[in-house]
């Protein structure tokens, strides 16, 4: 990266067409190991504050009850309920009791204001934890997931780069933005990148790049990726993601159709990537294309 690629909210470039197919030497030779449970220990103590991440425009420490900026996908927010920041801190306080200890994933969790990328309809129900409808027969996913998937990308590391395949409302890529240098996000849904892109807009994230196109492709022009994490679910990871992973790096993605798990597949060696099974989910398919 320098300093004079292009940052949000600038005009933001398109995914390039597919690379070339890999041939037999290039498919991946992935061991799996046994399923695990998820994390059970309990952590009772509160997300801390987040230290050298911020976002411009939001106040993360007030207890005062404030009221949320208007949505991009709605006319009035004249119905929203009142929200402050210590119902946000009750949803994160939840999120680690189920078992996420990860303080940085914890304190962006917290920093980021969820009732403001869905509709007003539903502002009521901004920080239970649960998924919530966002249109095109999409959803956001539940603050748990969220915090746990991305947890188990981190893993402790410093994550230089990430793409995110799926924005969505672009909820988890500005969870993302407060976890990683950089984060380039896919939707095939061309509504709902225009979505993303008003509900990310206000808050003038500058390490978050937004791109129009099929997730399943990847980005080959900016990989390979410290982290990879996928927002819907396909039968198998495409093997254009796996070819983005750098070495060392991890992707974690819900796998399978009626019943799906979260699957982590770490690349251990330029043809060589382990993969392990951790937990049941719940997430929309993963389709190829554009619409």
């Amino acid at each position: 990266m320098t300093a004079k690629d292009k940052r949000f909210p600038l005009l933001l470039s398109s995914v390039v067409g597919q690379g070339k197919r890999s041939d037999d030497r290039s498919k991946p030779a992935i061991k799996t190991e046994m399923p695990q449970t998820a994390m059970r220990n309990a952590v009772r103590h509160a997300a801390p504050k987040i230290g050298a991440h911020s976002i411009p425009g939001l106040n993360t420490t007030r207890a005062t009850k404030t009221t949320p900026s208007p949505s991009p996908n709605t006319s009035s927010h004249s119905s929203v309920p009142l929200v402050s920041a210590n119902i946000r801190k009750a949803m994160v306080a939840k999120v680690a009791q189920q078992g996420v200890i990860d303080s940085l994933v914890l304190g962006a969790l917290e920093a980021i204001p969820r009732h403001l990328f869905i509709e007003s309809g539903l502002s009521g129900q901004a920080y239970i934890d649960a998924s919530l409808p966002i249109g095109h027969h999409q959803t956001i996913s539940k603050p748990y997931i969220v915090a746990r998937m991305i947890e188990i990308m981190r893993n402790g590391a410093e994550l230089k780069n990430v793409l995110e395949i799926g924005t969505g409302c672009g909820y988890q890529a500005a969870v993302l933005s407060l976890v990683a240098k950089e984060v380039y996000s896919i939707e095939r849904i061309k509504a709902l990148h225009e979505l993303a892109k008003n509900n990310l807009r206000p808050m003038r994230i500058p390490n978050i790049r937004l791109h129009y196109g099929d997730g399943m492709l990847g980005l080959p022009q900016v990989a390979p990726f410290d982290g990879i994490i996928l927002a819907a679910a396909g039968l198998q990871v495409p093997q254009a993601l796996l070819e983005q992973l750098t070495i060392g790096g991890r992707l974690i993605a819900p796998v399978g159709a009626g019943n799906q798990v979260l699957q982590l597949i770490e690349r251990v060696a330029p043809l060589e990537w382990k993969s392990s099974i951790l937990e049941q989910c719940h997430f929309v398919p993963l389709r190829q294309g554009v619409i």
